[in-house]
């Protein structure tokens, strides 16, 4: 991390230094129903993720010998502390929702070997129980987790090949954004609405740039501000892998008893 994005000792309002994380929790295997699953918590924001297999891709990549994954988003009633109408009700599906949607498509695709999955489909659910800022960084690491789940149940059933490797690197997502003029990590909604500067940013376990999501809600940012906000970030994506990675060991080891 550098010099800039090391304000370590500034305490937050729920306690956590500048670069620090929410507290994370993943309970993979949630859902009893789908192939794979997590409930994902950063702090307050809680988010259901699930994975669904389907042995055959759309016709219009049948017969390519790759596969597919894609994903949704949606946000409960109550997630918020007023009640939101449900967008099937409404009649229409919000441009928030569907950019929230292809970004966690984006970010799954972009660590998935298509070929390596064969054809075969997963569509991934993401739907938000409860939101305090960074429900779409959440979803996007609590994805992971169930896709992960989805991929080894296919396996155990034939669908992937034992020594297929569909999977060629984790993804995670975190939030970082300037307050008081200080780079901070994890944001929940309190600091989210005083940013001056918000981001999002995706980074695969290897700590490349799978998507970043930058702007300046009050002064734009110089180039110093902007490499103290990734460096930041990478450090905070660094941390979440290593929780998927541990959440998913776990797994192995229970499976393997």
């Amino acid at each position: 991390m550098t010099e800039a994005s090391e304000p370590t000792t500034l305490i937050r309002a729920d306690g956590r230094t500048a670069d620090q994380l929410r507290e994370v929790t993943i309970e993979r295997g949630w859902s009893e129903h789908a192939e794979g699953s997590a409930l994902i918590s950063f702090g307050r924001t809680k988010v259901l993720c699930t994975a669904s297999f389907t042995n055959g891709v759309p016709r219009w990549m049948s017969g390519k010998g790759k596969g597919w994954v894609t994903a949704e988003y949606a946000m409960l009633p109550r997630a918020t502390n007023s009640r939101n109408d449900r967008e099937s009700v409404k009649g229409r599906i919000g441009g928030r929702t569907h950019e929230i949607s292809r970004l966690i498509g984006r970010s799954l695709r972009a660590v998935v070997d298509m070929k390596g999955l064969g054809e075969n489909t997963i569509q991934i659910d993401c739907d938000v129980l409860q939101a305090d800022g960074g429900t779409r960084t959440a979803a996007i690491t609590g994805a992971y987790v169930a896709l992960a789940d989805a991929i080894e149940w296919a396996r155990d059933r034939k669908f992937i090949g034992q020594r297929a490797k569909p999977l060629i690197d984790t993804v995670s997502a975190v939030s970082v954004g300037i307050i008081d003029g200080t780079p901070m990590l994890d944001l929940a909604y309190v600091e989210d609405v005083r940013a001056e500067t918000d981001m999002n940013v995706v980074a695969t376990g290897r700590g490349l740039f799978v998507e970043v999501q930058g702007t300046a809600e009050g002064a734009p940012f110089d180039r110093r501000e902007l490499d103290a906000l990734l460096d930041l970030a990478l450090a905070g994506t660094a941390d979440l892998t290593r929780i998927q990675q541990l959440v998913l060991a776990e797994a192995s080891a229970a499976a393997g008893e």
